[in-house]
């Protein structure tokens, strides 16, 4: 919380960022840096990264967090040598945003 205190208190601009990007944080938090990179655009999670004050999401987040397997995006990734290939967007069709109990 102090990491979200100070970017809080630092803040100019427009607050729905702000609140986007604590969100994506505590998100993280359950779902783990990965995943986050998952459902964001290169380009949102830069955005976010540097509203919260972080050089990358690595030093606040686990690499996979304990829901990770709730991830639509994290289960439709076949294997980690392709994970940045779908984060640069070379490989398409696993981007997802939704998260729900995976079946037994």
């Amino acid at each position: 919380m102090s990491l979200v205190d100070r970017a809080v208190d630092g803040f100019q601009g427009e607050l729905n960022d702000l609140e986007s990007a604590i969100g994506m944080l505590i998100i993280g938090r359950h779902y783990g840096w990965r995943v986050l990179l998952l459902i964001h655009s290169p380009a949102t999670v830069r955005k976010y990264t540097k509203l919260l004050g972080l050089k990358n999401l690595r030093e606040a987040l686990p690499e996979v967090g304990v829901l990770a397997h709730r991830s639509n995006a994290w289960r439709l990734l076949d294997d980690s040598k392709n994970f940045w290939k779908v984060v640069r967007g070379q490989i398409a069709g696993i981007r997802s945003s939704k998260s729900e109990t995976p079946p037994r």
